[in-house]
């Protein structure tokens, strides 16, 4: 990875800001769960949560798709990463309201919801094909490794001195990136999009749904977003409720799943290939694993150990899905692309969120965790058992 960014000055660029971005958002990602945990008590305000951030990925996120192909990917960048920091810094300030906090979860995933399309589509646009395996594991290891180093340090921060802080880090880190990103060499042309009308949100649609590794990938998620939504998302109860942990415990949980998510990519990125089925589909059957154990253990050594497992999956899975995503989709769709999927993930999860909530309050976290190993295992069976004529590998 190193010698990809000491030579790519565009590229070390992105980079960086997409660095010290996510150190942001390990801060935020305790704080928020943290913070309506304490004002609600429930699962069910816990989930409420990460539904208001899933909210704006059904109502805006073709759209999204579409403002991330259409206009220069630099500008929608910088843009998004100014909103969030005003975001952050609005509940740096005040955060003693649940309706505040719900606010500003949509907020911040709408102003994600315009940064990640292009940010993502804007990477092949400064590389080579044979290095976008390479990038995407660099992208990804920067983002875990800072929640392996500063989820713990922002469980320790709320513990001490309260939500307010880990808050404002996350706005200075927005403002950070916007400044870096402003400076950017590419993604600042915007894209000649010839088709007209509904036809122009829709094309993703079309160009996943015409191919068939993608189509099968696009089913994939959304059984797995039954599981990924409940499990992810209550993971802070069943910190509290199964295995004791304070907040400082429950960032040690996010810190397991960081340390597997940065060794996966350094030790695999040379045998990722994009649109293989063993690295799309293979790593939900051990997620699946991993939630089954989650579900019989008391013992917060085991879970953390389990959470590693289950980061390193997460990671190859999604090294490979977004190689895959970026060497087939031509340029002047990629947005809308990846929008699809987000669509697909989220509205799932919102799904997902909604039951396990309520079966989390009314049976136990166990039981969330069972079904969602349970759903992760049929969504690897179901990636597994294309029909042969399909050019899965």
């Amino acid at each position: 990875m190193i010698p990809l960014l000491r030579n790519n000055r565009t590229f070390r660029r992105l980079f960086i800001a997409h660095g010290i971005s996510r150190a942001g958002d390990a801060f935020n990602t305790v704080a928020l769960v943290v913070l309506v945990f304490q004002l609600t008590g429930s699962g069910v305000g816990v989930a409420g949560t990460v539904a208001f951030e899933i909210i704006p990925v059904l109502l805006l996120g073709p759209f999204a798709g579409l403002v991330a192909d259409r206009y220069p990917r630099r500008r929608v960048m910088v843009l998004a990463d100014l909103a969030r920091a005003g975001l952050a810094a609005l509940i740096t300030i005040s955060h003693a309201s649940t309706p505040l906090a719900y606010g500003v979860a949509f907020g911040l995933s709408t102003g994600s919801l315009l940064f990640n399309p292009a940010a993502s589509s804007l990477v092949p646009e400064v590389l080579e094909d044979d290095e976008i395996v390479e990038a995407n594991s660099a992208l990804w290891t920067v983002a875990v490794a800072s929640q392996i180093i500063l989820a713990p340090l922002a469980g320790g921060l709320i513990a001490t001195v309260g939500v307010g802080w880990a808050f404002g880090v996350n706005a200075a880190s927005y403002l950070a990136s916007a400044a870096l990103l402003w400076r950017l060499d590419a993604g600042k042309a915007p894209a000649d999009l010839s088709a007209g009308g509904w036809h122009r949100v829709t094309a993703g649609l079309h160009a996943v749904r015409e191919h068939p590794v993608l189509a099968r990938l696009a089913v994939v998620q959304a059984f797995a977003a039954l599981s990924a939504g409940a499990t992810s998302g209550l993971l802070v109860v069943l910190s509290v409720e199964r295995l004791g942990l304070n907040a400082g415990g429950f960032g040690l949980l996010l810190a397991a799943i960081g340390i597997g998510a940065v060794a996966a990519p350094t030790l695999w990125r040379r045998s990722i290939r994009p649109g293989h089925r063993g690295w799309l589909f293979g790593p939900f059957a051990v997620r699946g694993l991993v939630d089954l154990v989650l579900a019989v253990t008391v013992s917060p050594v085991l879970a953390g150990a389990a959470l590693v497992v289950y980061g390193m999956s997460t990671s190859t899975g999604m090294v490979a899905y977004q190689s895959t995503l970026q060497t087939e989709i031509p340029a002047k769709l990629r947005g809308r692309a990846f929008a699809l999927y987000d669509v697909i993930w989220n509205g799932t999860r919102l799904l997902s969120l909604g039951l396990g909530g309520l079966l989390a309050d009314a049976v136990g976290i166990r039981a969330v965790y069972l079904l969602g190993g349970l759903l992760l295992l049929v969504a690897a069976a179901v990636g597994f058992t294309g029909r042969a004529r399909e050019p899965l590998s």
